[in-house]
């Protein structure tokens, strides 16, 4: 019985060696799957070469989408102050103006009062200011009272801000009270462009009435038209003003505009995005405010491991580079590429331990592959 039972534990002691010994080979096949192996004849007639990983600076592109805008000092909200009617205009949406032009003539009675109004008080002014004098040398002379005196000033006074109130109505207008008199009186007015540019919008039609809140046209001076770029959050740091960057539109992709950063925003929005201010170094007619763009933003990465073009494989759908692991002996590590500059790819590993210790394929990576896909052929 005894003779059993040691027999047993010996064979059971065997089994388990043995099962250990599967799972190593198994193992090894695992590892093994990813690495190949050159004689010195393969090694001498390829182009393999080898060297280690490299850090370095690498510039990508941020690829960013905005739009034209006008800033509020070049767009012109024009307005009646004293309101009126539209009596004639000859604007559309889309016509080139210049500074001085006339784009409208008002009408209303109004303006009627308001230069009678002037004249009137002009008029009387000459006899106010003659009777303030007369007093005024009478006092001195103690043959007029003060009280006389003080009345006679006090209407001078008034008439001289009357007078001056009115004028500045007048100029409010577009009138000009030095050349008003009797003779030209009129019942219109005419609204003058205050920009050289284009109108953006007609908003009223002839023989309407407009009060002084309502707006007639929108003019736009596109001579400093901004580009401005919605920018996450995640990419901020990436930017900073002075910064180039080159703008394009759908429809002629391959004409660029420079343009220079000149303001980031400080305000995020709900969706984690800021706006970005830029400026076009030369000024195109084709661009239009309110235009959709393109922009793409060349910033550095820092420090970022990078290798030669010809040390990267594709295979599977997914990134390698090959490591020595002995001599004529190549193992496959997955990497992630990002930016290239220069024939060089940046990488990222999954574990960047011992990296720099290691020596890498820079040259022939291919050849490795497809000796690896030739020996499992074979097998």
């Amino acid at each position: 019985m005894k003779k059993y039972i040691i027999i047993a534990i010996i064979s059971a002691t065997f089994a388990s060696c043995g099962n250990k010994e599967n799972k190593a080979e198994t193992t090894e096949e695992i590892t093994n799957e990813n690495a190949v192996e050159l004689t010195d004849a393969q090694l001498k007639n390829s182009e393999i070469q080898t060297g280690k990983i490299q850090q370095r600076n690498i510039s990508s592109l941020l690829k960013v989408n905005g739009k034209i805008e006008v800033p509020p000092q070049n767009m012109v909200s024009v307005s009646v102050p004293l309101g009126g009617y539209l009596k004639s205009t000859k604007l559309l949406a889309g016509m080139h103006i210049s500074k001085g032009d006339i784009i409208a003539t008002m009408e209303d009675q109004q303006y009627i009062q308001l230069q009678q109004d002037f004249l009137m008080a002009k008029a009387h002014y000459t006899s106010i200011e003659a009777e303030y004098n007369r007093q005024k040398e009478l006092n001195q002379s103690k043959a007029s009272s003060d009280k006389m005196y003080q009345q006679a000033q006090t209407e001078y006074i008034s008439q001289k801000v009357t007078i001056k109130s009115l004028e500045e109505k007048l100029k409010l207008i577009g009138i000009n009270p030095e050349n008003l008199n009797e003779n030209n009186i009129s019942r219109s007015i005419n609204i003058t462009s205050t920009i050289d540019g284009f109108v953006s919008q007609v908003k009223q039609n002839i023989g309407k009435y407009v009060t002084p809140t309502d707006v007639l046209f929108e003019l736009v001076n596109p001579e400093d038209i901004h580009l401005t770029l919605t920018i996450f959050e995640k990419d901020l740091f990436k930017l900073s003003i002075g910064q180039k960057i080159f703008a394009y539109n759908n429809t002629d992709p391959n004409k660029k505009y420079e343009c220079e950063i000149i303001l980031i925003g400080k305000d995020v929005t709900p969706e984690r995005s800021i706006q970005v201010q830029c400026h076009f170094e030369q000024y195109d007619k084709s661009l239009i405010p309110g235009m959709y763009m393109n922009a793409e933003v060349e910033v550095a990465t820092n420090n970022a491991f990078v290798i030669p073009n010809d040390g990267l494989v594709r295979f599977e759908g997914k990134q390698y580079v090959y490591f020595q692991t002995e001599k004529n002996k190549y193992q496959m590590q997955e990497v992630t590429t990002q930016n290239n500059e220069n024939g060089l790819t940046q990488i990222t590993f999954a574990d960047t331990t011992g990296v720099r210790n290691k020596t890498f394929v820079t040259r022939g990576a291919y050849t490795l592959l497809m000796k690896m896909k030739n020996t499992e052929e074979e097998e």
